[in-house]
């Protein structure tokens, strides 16, 4: 059994903070299909289980949820590989590079315009590497990943993604819609928190032999 990560202690407050939250019938059923995957890959023994979270402009939902699924599955031990993509590529919004800090990420930043993160949630943590970028990046897993659709336009408006074995609709409401209002950072965390919620859900249902 792997060791579980000793987690930065304000990251670890948020996702005690997350794991209390209730998820609704509904949205367990959503994710049902992502658990199903995993376990599937897991049970299958040698298969890499490569997620790639797909939001149009992989600025926001999508990198919420690359950092979050790969923060729990190193928690809870999966072998997974979280990558993230969009079908235009614009920047992590910093908005968002806000509230992962806020999370208790560590982030360190490197180039302009479209900026590399490192995103680390432990001392001994592999930094996860965030930017915008389109879903078949060479950065991501080109084959044998299921395409987890966060965003209702990427869903409806790729209905083909080359190299994925199953795609997934995980969606998310868009904090976009606050940018710039006092409610911005509160509702920014709250979709943090809420894919927080989800992703340590999913792994936890996943059972390895």
């Amino acid at each position: 059994m792997s060791t579980k990560p000793s987690l930065y202690p304000e990251l670890s407050r948020t996702i005690g903070k997350a794991r209390a939250l209730s998820i609704p019938a509904g949205r367990k059923e959503v994710l049902k299909a992502l658990i199903d995957y995993i376990q599937k890959k897991v049970d299958a023994g040698g298969d890499k289980v490569n997620l790639n979270f797909i939001c149009t402009h992989n600025s926001r939902r999508s990198q919420f949820s690359q950092i979050w699924a790969q923060t729990a599955a190193d928690y809870f031990g999966i072998p997974a590989q979280c990558y993230s993509g969009g079908v235009e590529v614009t920047a992590f919004n910093e908005r968002a590079v806000a509230s992962i800090k806020r999370n208790g990420f560590q982030v360190k930043a490197e180039g302009i315009g479209n900026p590399i993160y490192w995103v680390t949630h432990s001392r001994e943590g592999q930094p996860i590497k965030a930017f915008s970028k389109v879903f078949d990046d060479p950065a991501n897993d080109p084959e044998q990943f299921a395409a987890v659709m966060t965003c209702s336009h990427a869903d409806e408006n790729c209905p083909f993604i080359p190299g994925t074995e199953q795609r997934i609709p995980v969606r998310y409401e868009d904090p976009k819609a606050f940018d710039d209002t006092p409610e911005e950072a509160a509702k920014y965390d709250d979709r943090s928190l809420q894919i927080a919620s989800e992703m340590f859900y999913v792994f936890s249902n996943i059972h390895l032999a």
